[in-house]
């Protein structure tokens, strides 16, 4: 599908609205994941305003497309996400990590729109594995996205997951690895160097797609490749800043995992006007 450079602006604009929801949300919290959430925004944004089949008023919608974020800690994008697309007021934002609140610090069903809750690194691949063979047998033509972070990818059950997916010939499946670059101790490569990262997964037997992950039209025809290739899973390799889209947060390893204060949400508010 060809997008128009008027799509594409409107694309760029909801992902700077995404980014304003998680840095507020998050500072108001206290606590939570900023770097991640901010780096995989413009991904989840074309996904779900642009690729995901899905109907926000029916979230258990038979026939809709999976979304799985297998980094869980990162699910302040995805609430957001959720409530622009109209599955919950955005009220609701407000209360993130809040005492009953339906937003906890990892994704649970209690959000509509979750499938399955997530935040032990390593799994989500193996959901979306289980997923795209549940459309194979119910005969159904939904596809399945899942979410990795960069360090979770250093866990051995990711593999295991990555060569059933090919075994299995799951052209219905396709990963999106959100390389930025860090992990909560550091650089991914000093951690665990991940590289070479394309060729393992090509090894592995999956179509691998490399892109700017913040590139809007990279990203849209990356998701259209993927979802064209047949008798294989697909992996989209976004390189990605880590806290991209305000400035003192862009590759700050710090802000894995630490909130804004409120001076530091103002300015980001203001970065991202």
């Amino acid at each position: 599908m060809q997008y128009t450079d008027t799509q594409i602006k409107e694309l760029e604009t909801k992902a700077k609205t995404i980014r304003r929801f998680i840095v507020e949300m998050i500072a108001r919290a206290g606590s939570g994941h900023p770097g991640g959430s901010l780096s995989s925004t413009d991904l989840i944004t074309a996904l779900f305003f642009a690729v995901l089949r899905h109907k926000p008023e029916q979230p258990r919608w038979p026939e809709r497309d999976r979304f799985h974020m297998s980094k869980g800690h990162c699910c302040p994008l995805w609430y957001a996400v959720l409530a622009e697309s109209g599955y919950f007021p955005k009220e609701k934002l407000m209360t993130l990590r809040q005492l009953g609140s339906i937003l906890q610090g990892h994704p649970d069903r209690r959000t509509p729109g979750v499938e399955i809750a997530s935040g032990s690194l390593g799994q989500g691949l193996s959901v979306g594995l289980g997923m795209s063979l549940a459309a194979k047998i119910d005969k159904m033509d939904w596809r399945v996205y899942v979410l990795l972070g960069d360090g979770e990818t250093q866990e051995g059950n990711i593999w295991e997951a990555a060569m059933a997916a090919a075994h299995f010939k799951r052209d219905n499946l396709c990963a999106m690895l959100d390389y930025n670059g860090f992990q909560i101790d550091g650089k991914t490569c000093d951690v665990m160097n991940l590289e070479p990262v394309a060729s393992k997964w090509q090894s592995f037997g999956w179509h691998t797609i490399e892109i700017n992950g913040h590139n809007m039209k990279e990203i849209l025809s990356a998701y259209a490749e993927a979802a064209s290739t047949k008798g294989k899973p697909s992996i989209i390799i976004a390189r990605t800043i880590k806290g991209k889209g305000v400035s003192f947060m862009e590759n700050v390893c710090d802000f894995h995992g630490r909130a804004p204060t409120k001076d530091e949400m103002v300015m980001a508010l203001k970065e991202l006007e």
